[in-house]
């Protein structure tokens, strides 16, 4: 749990800083539980160019509460939770200064949100918070008020949570909290994720991840791995002490998530899913008379293959669904061995390609227009799905053929430049097990939206 702020000052000498604004967002890494925002006393005067900065005066401030009044609800609210803000050590400092005064040793766990910017998204031109948050497409309003400035921490500290691959934040955060043996343990865990798609992590007590898996409904895989006898499934039981998640909205999204943390992770029971996902590939060659064909064989990683499929059987169901579509000749596709022409020929659903009555050129160009719409090449695209909210996009990003990584974005904010799109991805790995995800997936959703790249203009809403 997470308690994300921001907190406006007086100005000053160091350590003689009063609060003069407070806002306090409590976060379960998902979405925000519960808030605290308000206008405080600092019984000082406030520096006249705070005043221009922030608009708050000493006149605002009269008949706010003064700290005193308003201490035992930042407890409440901060308890067994690590602060979060934009330059923590600046906002965690001033707070305990005010509790010192009152007498109170405030101590809490804290994460700095310029520290994890720098880390998950370098090169980035300014690291304050205003240029930041603009540069990545977060809105923000209010600037320099403690509610404005707080909620686009939040938003930020999302997007950090999605970029840490290697689950530091996570791991960090579980083993900093207290651990308690309790009865029922797992059938707590089980009600601690939710009925979503996404990827969800499983922890021993000391925040080493031992576990990484994705589904479509993770309560109701949780409760699959705790509820199987199988060996394995039994292991996990008896080590696992916590589990966190990350909802994805996207299953796609889900799936290149598990398959690049668990390549970066290596957890200790995900050693089967560390194999390849597919085993035949589609590849392309022109014959004797010079029509393409195509054919289905097993992966050969030296040779540069169109698509990937998990087997020969999901290979073929595709094979014939394509012959369909583009008109193509089942013998030039590897589904018809006879002599003669092809069975579709008979039925006048081939041109005659296996007969050598279609040009050549007429023919090869409806194979390439296949192999266009199934392969990368050297295409720049992106592949939109469904956000973690109603109010929000996920997008996948492919440049010169390459899975660059994935990201989302808000329906709300125009996203019209390439930069932009590429500073709300998180970067991921352009692998075999990616591109096969990809392309599997986009082949089994149709109304999934893929569109070219144009770099000179994006536009995620079309």
């Amino acid at each position: 749990m997470y308690a994300i702020l921001d907190i406006e000052t007086t100005g000053g000498k160091y350590n003689e800083e009063g609060i003069t604004e407070i806002a306090i967002y409590k976060f379960d890494g998902h979405k925000v539980v519960d808030q605290f925002i308000s206008l405080v006393n600092p019984e000082r005067p406030i520096q006249p160019f705070v005043v221009n900065l922030t608009g708050i005066n000493n006149k605002m401030l009269l008949n706010a509460p003064k700290f005193y009044e308003v201490a035992k609800r930042i407890v409440e609210i901060t308890t067994d939770c690590i602060i979060v803000a934009h330059n923590a050590s600046f906002d965690y400092r001033i707070l305990r200064t005010e509790f010192n005064r009152l007498g109170f040793d405030f101590e809490r766990q804290s994460l700095c949100t310029v520290e994890l910017s720098q880390k998950l998204i370098p090169d980035q031109k300014s690291y304050s918070l205003g240029k930041l948050v603009r540069s990545l497409g977060i809105p923000l309003s209010d600037r320099h008020r403690a509610t404005g400035d707080a909620q686009a921490t939040v938003k930020l500290f999302k997007l950090l949570l999605s970029k840490d691959i290697e689950k530091d934040i996570l791991i960090k955060t579980v083993r900093s909290e207290t651990k308690r043996k309790v009865d029922d343990k797992l059938l707590k865990l089980i009600e601690s994720v939710p009925s979503t798609t996404g990827v969800y992590y499983m922890h021993r007590e000391d925040g080493t991840i031992i576990y990484i898996g994705k589904s479509k409904n993770i309560k109701k895989r949780v409760t699959q791995h705790f509820t199987n006898d199988n060996r394995k499934s039994k292991r996990i039981q008896e080590e696992v002490n916590r589990i966190t998640y990350q909802v994805t909205g996207s299953e796609l999204l889900a799936l290149l998530k598990e398959n690049e943390e668990i390549k970066l992770n290596k957890p200790k029971y995900n050693r089967a899913l560390k194999r390849t996902k597919f085993d035949h590939a589609l590849y392309q060659f022109n014959d004797e008379n010079g029509y393409t064909n195509l054919e289905v064989k097993k992966v050969d990683s030296d040779k540069p293959s169109i698509t990937t499929f998990t087997n020969r059987q999901q290979a073929k169901s595709f094979m014939h669904r394509w012959t369909e579509e583009y008109k193509l000749c089942q013998k030039l596709m590897g589904l018809d061995k006879g002599n003669g022409n092809c069975f579709n020929y008979t039925i006048k659903q081939c041109n005659g390609a296996c007969i050598l009555t279609e040009s050549i050129e007429e023919y090869n160009t409806r194979v390439q227009l296949l192999i266009h719409n199934n392969s990368f090449g050297n295409k720049d695209m992106i592949v939109i799905d469904r956000g973690r909210d109603i109010d929000e996009q996920s997008v996948i990003l492919i440049e010169g053929g390459k899975f660059k990584g994935i990201g989302y974005f808000n329906l709300n904010h125009q996203i019209n430049n390439i930069d932009i799109l590429r500073s709300i991805i998180t970067p991921m790995s352009h692998n075999r097990d990616a591109q096969h995800i990809i392309q599997s997936y986009t082949r089994q959703h149709k109304k999934l939206k893929v569109l070219a790249l144009d770099k000179n203009k994006i536009d995620l809403k079309r």
